[in-house]
């Protein structure tokens, strides 16, 4: 599993520290110890990411320091000599990773590393002003021996680790695993496990711009804080906390990079999406990236278009794409459909990849907006919004539609209904698995049959820009609204609603709010939805005013576009039982 190898001792370290690491006003000696190591505790904390890099070998120390705060002593006897603190920390190799020199070399300098920034974090937690952190591990003094123990092991290894523990089957760059059980008061310390992937923080050294070393201490101290109580995972203030704690240790020791969780904030706020790299080049990046590697909760709701963005050029969800959306619902995130579609047709496109019914993403029983929001459904499926188009609008509309003999569809909740068959209109269904249009014999009789939730006409896409478009923006001013999903077709629904407006009812409903939602589209009839969300993502295929609210601007649909969003853009909140919940 992992190997210890002992080393001979340099001799400037069996007696006096080094006064550039320790204090030289606290006692310190050094001693080492073949003992095995306790990798393997009871439970952890990961940052999530993935990849491919060096190896190593041990040392193994043991490390005594003198703790503050004991008892004062009375007067006239005599002082007793300062008892000292003993840190057991073991630094182990896993025995797959090879023998290379750098990381041999890292190993070695962990010896001196660890004690460093033990004793440095050992000293804050005493009257620590930190409102969020567990203080079951309070003040060190208490105990006589403090064990930690540190694995650099490959990325298979902490997968392995990762599945076993958290049944997530994906590399991460460091795990936390506790072995202190409070209610023991034993006069040892048991700290726990760190655990770091010596491939993935190859990787992030590289992006970050910094050493392998450099990346391994930044690893450490975010472990070492989980290991001392403090969790980012649990709330906003714990995070800010945490992180600010990360950040005065890495400056105290004067250790180069920012710390881990800072380190993830920028990723998100500055990743970008490389929109001409190719299907091969975005699978590549998404495997050296990971996959769900954020730690903190911040969307509990993915709000997700289909036509241009979850569906590809073929209208189809891609195999990717519908893994993706798993990876997220497994995490705690809500996947809710936003679409212009009705909801036969959305059903209709995520059962060919199995993701429609009960625990899918849409069901008859599941909330939705459709019809571009004139139609949403609520908890157990439950209709809490429907408007219908003016009716007087509609029956113009189908004048003109067959006058000029133009291929024009109403949108009736379930239905859709026509006055003449057309090729473009029988690829509604046939494409874009929206429900067979129904052939009425007239307008009237269209109009008698079924509430008319919008209109949509097709026609070729400079007709639909230079002639439809201009023609119903004016015919329709003030009494209905004009959009455009498709650039060959063009839609007249009732005035005044959008998608966005559908979302917020429905937020509404689930009682919350615009700063739990991410939001992906690519077409004009998304922007009010991306301008509401926390975080909007227009696919790379979208219009360029849709483009211009995102805050970022995404893969194309036809390379995955939601999935390179879910997986780049997210972050999620691992939690103690090894489950995401939204963040």
């Amino acid at each position: 599993m992992a190997r210890i190898i002992t080393r001979a001792i340099p001799l400037a370290f069996r007696s006096s520290p080094n006064p550039n690491f320790i204090s030289p006003s606290i006692p310190f000696s050094v001693s080492f110890s073949s003992t095995s190591s306790l990798i393997f505790g009871h439970q952890f904390h990961a940052l999530c990411r993935a990849g491919p890099s060096p190896s190593s070998r041990l040392a193994n120390p043991t490390v005594f320091a003198a703790v503050r705060g004991y008892r004062k002593v009375r007067r006239r006897v005599a002082k007793k000599k300062e008892r000292e603190l003993e840190l057991n920390v073991r630094i182990c190799i896993e025995e797959e990773l090879p023998d290379d020199p750098e990381v041999l070399s890292i190993a070695e300098m962990l010896r001196l590393n660890v004690p460093m920034a033990m004793k440095l974090a050992f000293d804050g937690l005493k009257d620590s002003p930190y409102k969020t952190r567990d203080t079951s591990i309070d003040d060190v003094g208490g105990f006589e021996i403090v064990e930690l123990s540190l694995l650099l092991c490959n990325d298979e290894f902490i997968r392995k680790l990762n599945k076993e523990w958290r049944d997530e089957d994906h590399a991460t760059d460091v795990l936390s695993m506790s072995q202190h059980i409070p209610e023991l008061k034993l006069p040892i310390l048991m700290l726990g496990d760190i655990v770091i992937s010596v491939e993935t923080a190859a990787r992030q050294a590289e992006e970050r711009g910094h050493t392998l070393l450099d990346e391994i201490r930044v690893l450490l101290i975010h472990g070492l804080l989980h290991l001392l109580g403090f969790d980012h995972e649990i709330s906003d203030e714990a995070e800010i906390e945490m992180e600010r704690e990360e950040e005065l240790l890495l400056k105290s020791l004067g250790w180069k990079g920012k710390g881990l969780i800072q380190c993830a904030n920028d990723a998100v706020i500055n990743d970008s999406y490389p929109i001409e790299a190719s299907d091969g080049q975005r699978a590549k990046e998404r495997k050296k990236e990971g996959y769900l590697r954020f730690y903190k909760p911040k969307f509990k709701y993915i709000f997700c278009d289909m036509d241009g963005t979850l569906l590809n050029s073929k209208s189809l969800v891609s195999p990717t794409n519908a893994e993706a959306l798993r990876e997220a619902m497994s995490r705690g995130v809500q996947v809710v459909i936003a679409t212009g579609k009705a909801r036969p047709a959305a059903i209709t496109a995520l059962k060919m990849v199995d993701l429609a019914g009960k625990d899918g993403v849409i069901s008859e029983s599941s909330p939705g907006v459709f019809l571009q929001g004139l139609l949403v459904y609520g908890r157990q499926g439950r209709e809490i919004c429907r408007r219908n188009l003016d009716p007087d609008v509609c029956r113009e509309a189908f004048m003109y539609s067959l006058e000029h003999k133009v291929p024009l569809v109403a949108f009736c909740q379930d239905r859709t209904l026509t006055l003449f068959d057309h090729p473009l209109i029988n690829s509604l269904h046939e494409i874009y698995h929206e429900p067979k249009a129904e052939v009425m014999p007239s307008i009237e009789q269209l109009l008698a049959s079924a509430d008319v939730q919008k209109l949509l006409f097709f026609d070729t896409v400079e007709n639909v820009a230079t002639t439809l478009r201009p023609y119903w923006f004016e015919a329709t001013e003030g009494r209905a609204g004009v959009i455009q999903a498709m650039p060959d077709m063009l839609e007249i629904i009732p005035a005044g609603t959008s998608k966005g407006n559908g979302v917020q009812m429905l937020l509404d409903h689930f009682g919350a709010t615009a700063a739990e939602v991410m939001a992906i589209g690519d077409g004009e009839n998304d922007i009010e939805m991306l301008e509401l969300a926390s975080f909007g993502v227009a696919l790379s295929n979208g219009s360029a005013k849709t483009k211009a609210v995102a805050n970022v601007i995404g893969a194309s649909n036809d390379e995955d576009g939601v999935a390179d969003a879910i997986y780049r853009s997210i972050r999620l909140l691992i939690s103690k039982k090894g489950t995401l919940s939204c963040c």
